[in-house]
């Protein structure tokens, strides 16, 4: 059965699509993009990485990620913005996949769907919603990831991934805005490298 993962190139997107692989799902890995930067061509070499095909869908068309600026802008802090954002590209992908699969863990705050919003996502839509890492905690995830992938981390502004938040920024700069007066400092990680490629069913 194929999953679409949300994939963003970082550790948490990747560890999720290699746990679905290895249970046997044909997964695809899926990048949004909303035309403001080509950051999606980070995605592309980590998905190259895991040896896993990678799809890029555009948005630009759409008032998405002007809509999650301006609640951004509104609230003086990203959590909402992004969590209205998310939502609304799940909405997106539900018409086309019939599994969708992201990256969220247990401690995340946002974007991180309730159990009433993934039970009426699934059934609006008739889809499943899979976020394997739920059943881990940040120990856990943390030794996976340390044990399987060579990474790289930087401070957010520093390392540009394929995520909803590289693209809000620069949009944010276009308006003249400073994005540290809406996102706190914090890192961010990119998969580089496999430590034990042998390791992963990927084929």
């Amino acid at each position: 059965m194929k999953a679409c993962v949300l994939f963003s190139g970082g550790k948490d997107s990747s560890l999720c699509a290699i746990i679905l692989k290895n249970l046997g799902y044909d997964v695809e890995l899926v990048t949004i993009n909303f035309g403001v930067l080509d950051s999606y061509k980070y995605a592309q070499e980590t998905a190259k990485i895991l040896n896993l095909p990678h799809k890029v869908i555009c948005l630009k068309d759409t008032p998405l990620l002007n809509n999650c600026k301006n609640i951004i802008l509104k609230d003086g802090f990203p959590s909402n913005g992004i969590q209205y954002l998310h939502k609304q590209v799940l909405e997106i992908l539900s018409d086309s996949y019939s599994v969708i699969a992201d990256g969220v863990r247990r401690d995340d705050r946002v974007p991180k769907l309730t159990h009433g919003e993934v039970q009426s996502l699934e059934m609006r839509k008739n889809i499943e919603y899979l976020s394997p890492l739920m059943g881990f905690g940040h120990k856990t995830i943390k030794r996976l990831i340390n044990e399987h992938f060579i990474i790289s981390e930087k401070e957010s502004e520093d390392l540009l991934k394929s995520d909803y938040e590289t693209e809000i920024r620069e949009l944010l700069k276009m308006e003249g805005k400073n994005p540290l007066d809406y996102f706190p400092k914090h890192i961010q990680s990119r998969v580089m490298g496999l430590k034990n490629p042998s390791s992963f069913n990927t084929k």
